[in-house]
């Protein structure tokens, strides 16, 4: 499908941002665009690693006028903003995530969960 970057399971951090790189180039996207949708990128599946054992399946699509980024792992459990004090480090992507992103919707099944951020292409025109 033009204008995705489905991946299966097991990716990481760094092959999920250059597969967002080569989705969104020909979009010609704004820094500032792009940017914030690696800054997710890199938050859903480290997050992913760290709390769920891995990533199962990565997808990104250039949208009309947004970028949805999908993230599936294995866990059923929803994230959480964390009440970590601000001296621990960590603790912040999810709440990250949800003030990058436009929206985020979550989808739970038998196998875990899907997260998928959708980010404003208009909204970083400015």
């Amino acid at each position: 499908m033009p204008g995705t970057g489905r991946h299966a399971a097991g990716i990481r951090g760094a092959d999920a941002r250059r597969i967002t790189r080569e989705v969104l180039a020909p979009h010609r996207v704004s820094e500032r665009l792009l940017g914030d949708v690696l800054t997710v990128v890199g938050e859903l599946v480290s997050n992913a690693i760290r709390h769920a054992g891995g990533v199962t399946a990565f997808d990104v699509r250039h949208l009309h006028d947004e970028v949805a980024v999908e993230v599936s792992d294995a866990s059923p459990l929803l994230p959480h903003a964390a009440g970590t004090p601000v001296t621990v480090p960590g603790g912040f992507g999810w709440l990250l995530v949800n003030t990058m992103a436009a929206r985020t919707e979550i989808s739970v099944g038998a196998d875990g969960k899907t997260i998928t951020a959708y980010l404003s292409v208009t909204a970083t025109m400015a």
